[in-house]
Formats: structure tokens, sequence, C-alpha cells
């Protein structure tokens, strides 16, 4: 396995791995065994980064909410807490989640605290490394939707009071950095605008989701992180097992997909398989599997601070995590842009 460098995130002191852990299989597909087991051997692999959220186990229900945070608390009393970073996320306003905080209905004030203090007690934890927005709270085109549209505009607190509570949970100690997820360019440089002017803290990363059938981050959000140095953290780099080859040989084999349908609106898009059998047979002309080929990549970014991998079992991590360090070759990568342009962003 190759040796795993650190990248810095954001502008903030902490140093990241370039593979970070997700943990949103743990408490659902993956028991606390084996969940414990994949942590310990990340770990010794050189990946102390470990991504959760209080709404995971995914899919988001009632009886797993908070799963992946406790399975990964009792796996971080056993450790040295100054060796790890945790990043976990506060859930924004949904209207199918009411079991979190009776919607939960806005990121304010009150909402932001009480959801970082219950993911202190189920991380069994004093602090958060990087605590962050799960989703905008206010209208934006997210998860499979690919189009801005103003009429969907609704209310939403304000971006300002948002970062407020953040900062003192920050000046508490409670929280480390601040991050966003799923966000988009004008809100990545509202939060920027408002740190410097009100000198509150500056959000150092934005989570989303980049892979080969979803490259939309390198336009306008590639430009506006460069330039503001906020890291990427890539979650599905293998677009829920479909860039892994599994369901081109097997339609029927097992995974997410499968076990829930409704996670697949992002990938049943007309040019989702085209772009997939195209990346498989790239993949077998050059010696690789599909799997690495499609992590390799996203390793390969400039733009990346972190690949999040996750897997249901130790099994399937001890495949992906060593496939997520494979070099990518230029030729090859020039093969992918070549795909690319023919099925450009099939499953934004």
């Amino acid at each position: 396995m190759h040796d795993i460098k650190l990248n810095p995130l954001g502008r903030s002191p902490i140093a990241i791995p370039e593979i970070c852990l997700g943990t949103m299989t743990f408490g659902e597909q993956t028991g606390e065994t084996d969940a414990h087991a994949q942590l310990d051997y990340a770990l010794d692999a050189g990946v102390n980064f470990f991504d959760t959220a209080e709404m995971y186990a995914v899919p988001a229900r009632k009886e797993t909410y908070g799963a992946s945070e406790s399975i990964l608390g009792r796996w971080l009393t056993r450790q040295s807490r100054d060796k790890i970073l945790i990043a976990t996320k506060v859930a924004g306003p949904s209207r199918n989640l009411d079991w979190i905080r009776g919607g939960p209905a806005a990121l304010d004030r009150a909402n932001i605290r009480a959801a970082v203090e219950g993911s202190l007690r189920r991380l069994q934890t004093d602090y958060i490394d990087l605590y962050q927005l799960h989703w905008p709270e206010r209208n934006q085109p997210m998860f499979g939707q690919w189009q801005f549209n103003p009429a969907n505009e609704r209310a939403c607190t304000p971006i300002r009071e948002q970062l407020e509570a953040l900062g003192e949970l920050v000046a508490e100690g409670k929280i480390r950095c601040i991050g966003v997820s799923n966000e988009h360019p004008w809100g990545i440089m509202q939060f920027l605008r408002l740190s410097d002017e009100l000198k509150l803290p500056r959000i150092v990363s934005t989570q989303n989701a980049y892979n080969l059938l979803n490259r939309s981050f390198e336009g306008a959000l590639a430009e506006v992180c460069h330039h503001e140095q906020i890291g990427l953290l890539a979650y599905s780099p293998l677009a829920f097992g479909l860039l892994s080859g599994k369901y081109h040989d097997d339609p029927d084999a097992p995974g997410r997909l499968k076990l829930w349908p409704a996670f697949g609106q992002r990938y049943t898009k007309p040019n989702v398989q085209p772009a997939v059998a195209a990346y498989a047979e790239l993949a077998r002309q050059h010696g690789l599997t599909p799997t690495q080929l499609a992590l390799g990549f996203v390793r390969s970014r400039w733009f990346v601070s972190s690949n999040i991998i996750g897997a249901s079992s130790l099994l399937q991590l001890k495949e992906t995590l060593p496939a997520a360090l494979t070099p990518i070759p230029q030729p090859v990568l020039d093969a992918i842009d070549a795909i690319h342009l023919r099925y450009t962003n099939p499953a934004p």
C-alpha cells in the first residue's frame, strides 16, 4: 500500500490524510464489531480522519438516528483522542426527518447547539475537530437536482445567524473548525464574507459529491475553493457502487442501490450506464479494476483535500482503501477526460 499523504484543511492548523473513512453504514449495513474492525484497520493504515453525522446511519431512520456516532464514540474511548480527527454534521431542515428535533425546523442557534451537544454525548468526547452543516437550509438544487429554481425560494435562517451560532461553539472549545456540505459558490462566498466582516470563524472545507459521473465541482466551486483555500472533502467517489462495475456485471448484485432503490435518483439519468461501461472498459485496458480507476481518479485531483471512502464490511474496506491510493498515469487521465466529454456529468 502506498504511503498516505497529509493535506492542509483549509487555512486551519489541522493536516488531514488524503483518505477519510466515512461511517454512514455503521449501525445499518455494518454492525458494531465490524465497524470497530474497520476503524482499527484504517488507523493502522494511516487514516486517522473519520466522517460521520448526527442523522447517520443511512438510510436515515428513527431507529438508527445517531447510531454511527455512537459506534464511533465507543471506539474512540479506547484511542488517544489527540491522535484522531472527527468530523460530524448537523442535519438541516427536512420534511421527512421529524425525529430529529421535531423536523428539524432550522439551522438556527438552538438547533445547532442542540445538535452539537447530542453529537458530543454520542461521540463521548469534549470536542469535534470539524463540524459541518450537512446541507444548506436555503433553496438549492441537491441530491440529483441540477437546476436552481428561484420559484422555490423559502424563508430560512440567515447565514449570519448560522455562522454566529457556530462561532459561539468554537469559542467554547466544543468545535475546532467549521465547514459546509453540499454547498454552492454563492453560499461559500457568503460564509467567507460574513466571517471576514464579523471576525467569526472561517469555513475550512466543503463536503460535496465528486466522482467520474459527477465532476460539477470542477467549475465555479473549484475556482472559489482554490482562491479562498477551502478544502474539498469528496464523498461518493464510487457513486453508490456503480463505478465499482459490479452492477454492470450483475444488475442484481448486492449493495445499497439494491437495498434502497430510492438512493438511485441521481443514477437513473440516460448517460449513466454508458459512462459506467466506458470507464470500466478503460480500466480493463490498463490493467486496473473499475474501483481502482474511480478512486485513483479522485485522489489525483489537485483540489481534493480528502477522499471519503466507505465500506459495508472490513473485507470490502481491505479492497477499497488500497484501491484509493492507486496512481493513475497521465495518459489514463487524458482518456478519462475524453470519456467525460462524451458523457459530461451524467449524475450531477
